[in-house]
């Protein structure tokens, strides 16, 4: 996948459960042409079996915190998550 070799599936992971849905369920349509070019390698590596991708709750998310302006205490808990 990317270049990389792997051994068994890659897990993907993700806090919108459209993305979920309309990655993995190959019946859903896409209405928006950019999202269609996006989507359809995706949809491509789920149906092979290489990649799986799943629903992640936001506050168990912990790229949140390089990605997000977070509240100091939720900052401090995602950075102990990831250290520890």
């Amino acid at each position: 996948m990317m270049g990389i070799p792997l051994q068994g599936m890659c897990n993907t992971f993700c806090d919108n459960d459209s993305v979920v849905n309309n990655v993995t369920d190959p019946t859903s349509t896409l209405t928006k042409k950019h999202n269609a070019l996006a989507y359809h390698k995706v949809r491509e590596s789920v149906a092979a079996g290489t990649q799986r991708i799943a629903h992640e709750f936001g506050r168990f998310n912990l790229s949140d915190v390089l990605t997000k302006n977070l509240p100091v205490y939720k900052h401090k808990a995602c950075c102990a998550s990831i250290l520890h």
